[in-house]
């Protein structure tokens, strides 16, 4: 996002220097050089100027203006999408049961609950949703705007009201990107293949994949209802992956690392339609530090996980309960991202 930095290796015209008592029919008198000299630096500034101009403009279209590529995202799933909801999944006739912490449609119950840990600076406070669906299409995805492409951005809490969510969190900030594999609500929206991704089939069960070995097609046949791409994953087979406190997920400007003591969000596989929710607080002294990768693995082990994946963290970091933001963000509020998780109410 920055200009290269340039400076002059000679005189502000870039011209080397000469002896003026040169002879010659090419000789050049003082006042003359001097016009020419100033010419070329008005015309280096110029240059620098509308280079600068570009790097913004490239900066803005790239990270700001919106690029927006499916303006229905409702009406787009309707048309494509090949998966049955059912009767579970879509809730129970009776109403639900709702406290502070938690809900019951008959068909899929939320439970929450805040945990701190340490002390002074070295506090870290998190929230954990235990989430048990009836059916694995409860768990759906939506977009900001209820549009896809990129740049496009509300809060977490502003998608879920649009969407009529009981529970969301953030997802993975598809759209600050450009590659991935992302399919929603099972229709696929981008078939970029570049990372390790997170795939939840309708059957109820959960699997890391590398994106880079199939495809968003493949993937949707073999039923597949919604897909992340970020991580990296963090817990499988039961156990925290190793080399995870070395990991970059992207190498573009913005997202080159992600290691550290940082706010988290990360989803946990338990069993076959039995999901834990985290999100950790950060940047935040006295009520929570943030986590490593490492911590944030050991956190999603204690609480049963045998798979878990990283997702959006930092300001990100968001976690929603009828109609409140149960976390504290980072930056004192919500910040805008392209997607959530949620279960509808």
């Amino acid at each position: 996002m920055h200009p290269a930095n340039r400076s002059p290796e000679t005189d502000p015209a870039g011209a080397s220097p000469r002896d003026d008592n040169a002879s010659g029919c090419g000789t050049v008198t003082a006042p003359t050089a001097r016009r020419v000299a100033r010419r070329t630096f008005l015309t280096a500034g110029l240059v620098v100027v509308l280079g600068a101009g570009g790097a913004a403009w490239w900066a803005a279209d790239r990270f700001l203006i919106p690029h927006v590529e499916v303006t229905d995202v409702a009406a787009y799933e309707a048309e494509h999408s090949s998966a049955t909801i059912t009767d579970a999944a879509a809730g129970s006739a009776a109403s639900p049961t709702v406290t502070d912490s938690t809900f019951d449609d008959g068909s899929t119950s939320v439970t929450l609950a805040t945990m701190t840990t340490g002390t002074g600076a070295s506090t870290v406070t998190y929230y954990v949703a235990d989430i048990i669906l009836r059916d694995a299409t409860a768990l759906r995805s939506a977009f900001a705007n209820n549009q896809f492409g990129e740049n496009i951005t509300q809060t977490t809490s502003e998608i879920a009201a649009a969407n009529g969510a009981i529970f969301a969190i953030n997802g993975d900030y598809y759209g600050f990107r450009s590659t991935g594999i992302e399919i929603r609500n099972g229709v696929a929206y981008r078939d970029e293949g570049a990372r390790e991704g997170l795939a939840f089939y309708t059957d109820g069960h959960v699997e890391v994949y590398d994106e880079t070995q199939t495809t968003a097609a493949e993937l949707v046949a073999s039923g597949v209802w919604n897909t992340l791409s970020f991580g990296p994953a963090i817990v499988e087979d039961g156990a925290a992956v190793d080399g995870i406190d070395g990991v970059e997920v992207d190498t573009n400007v913005g997202n080159h690392s992600i290691q550290g003591d940082q706010p988290r969000t990360a989803v946990g596989v338990i069993d076959d339609n039995h999901l834990v929710f985290v999100v950790v607080d950060g940047r935040q002294e006295g009520h929570s530090e943030g986590v490593t990768l490492p911590e944030l693995a050991d956190i999603m082990l204690s609480l049963g996980a045998t798979t878990a994946y990283n997702l959006d963290g930092g300001g990100s970091s968001t976690m929603y309960f009828n109609g409140q933001v149960v976390n504290s963000p980072s930056n004192g509020g919500e910040r805008g991202t392209s997607d959530i998780l949620y279960v509808a109410g």
